[in-house]
């Protein structure tokens, strides 16, 4: 497919080192590699470590060693988001200069009995819109967002839009307790090291919007989105560490590449399946086509045992 402005393809896989790769991590792994080799292009790993009480000591390099060992190989270094504030500041300081972001003084506790609830959480009341309320201090940093409607078409799930002032709120985008937010991490990320699209979990479809939005207010490009299955146990939850996912490591690969090719609309062959990893990704991107997975309407959530 083309990429914006007719850029060379550049893709990127960005786990959180919260735990060892899962059949979900790998699913995201898989879908993006494939998809930057299918289109002659490059494929990085950025290691989304912006947030030190998710992070497990260890797990960044497991996920690596992971990836490796299923033969995912990677172009360039790897990047980590803990070694980007400045940029992240950089960002930040243009919005406030702007009048694009603010201070807010609310705890949680406060917004609570407030706010309404949206589709991704609590819609900030906008106690502190307008300037900190008498009593207040500073904690953290919103978004100031406008009364306009942010539409995509994901390549996968198709179109998708939400009122960033009614259905999100104004957002943060430097939390209280220190930590640069995802949304501005990321967003500032994708821009700087030039992704024409992004291939990720399901999942992260409905934040899709605010992170669109900020970049507008930043004047970066957006890219193209294409959002992947979301795999989940029986009982219908993200496979995730909280929810007690294993790890990939401890699994059969058949299994696992079963399961994942299954949910990818890529033909679950044994015989390349079991083949040595080199013989299983060439074929694998010959036969790659993310339309296929659209096409046969595969569900945004798909169950593995």
């Amino acid at each position: 497919m083309p990429s914006p402005d007719n850029k060379p393809y550049k893709g990127r896989f960005a786990p959180t080192p919260s735990g060892p790769a899962h059949q979900g991590t790998l699913l995201a792994a898989i879908g993006s590699y494939l998809q930057a080799h299918s289109n002659r292009g490059e494929w990085h790993i950025r290691i989304d470590d912006i947030d030190p009480l998710r992070e497990i000591p260890g797990s960044a390099d497991s996920i690596l060693r992971t990836l490796e060992r299923y033969g995912l190989h990677w172009d360039g270094p790897v990047v980590y988001q803990s070694r980007r504030h400045d940029h992240y500041q950089a960002a930040l300081h243009t919005l406030q200069t702007n009048n694009l972001a603010y201070d807010c003084g609310c705890s949680r506790k406060e917004i609570e009995p407030l706010s309404r609830t949206g589709p991704n959480g609590m819609i900030y009341p906008g106690t502190c819109r307008n300037g900190l309320p008498a009593g207040k201090t500073a904690r953290a940093i919103r978004l100031l967002t406008q009364n306009r409607t942010i539409t995509f078409v994901d390549r996968i799930q198709g179109e998708h839009g939400l009122n960033i002032e009614q259905q999100i709120g104004d957002y943060v985008i430097r939390r209280a307790d220190g930590p640069y937010a995802y949304h501005l991490a990321t967003v500032v990320d994708d821009a700087l090291d030039g992704f024409t699209q992004i291939v990720r979990s399901c999942d992260l479809l409905s934040i899709t919007p605010q992170q669109i939005y900020l970049q507008q207010q930043l004047g970066y490009p957006t890219p193209d989105y294409a959002h992947l299955p979301l795999l989940v146990d029986s009982q219908g939850n993200k496979l995730c560490k909280r929810t007690g996912a294993r790890a990939v490591d401890e699994m059969e690969r058949r299994d696992v590449l079963r399961n994942i090719f299954d949910a990818l609309a890529l033909p679950v062959d044994m015989e390349i399946i079991n083949s040595p990893n080199e013989i299983l990704w060439a074929w694998a991107i010959e036969q790659w086509d993310m339309d296929n997975i659209a096409a046969a309407k595969v569900r945004p959530a798909i169950r593995v045992i």
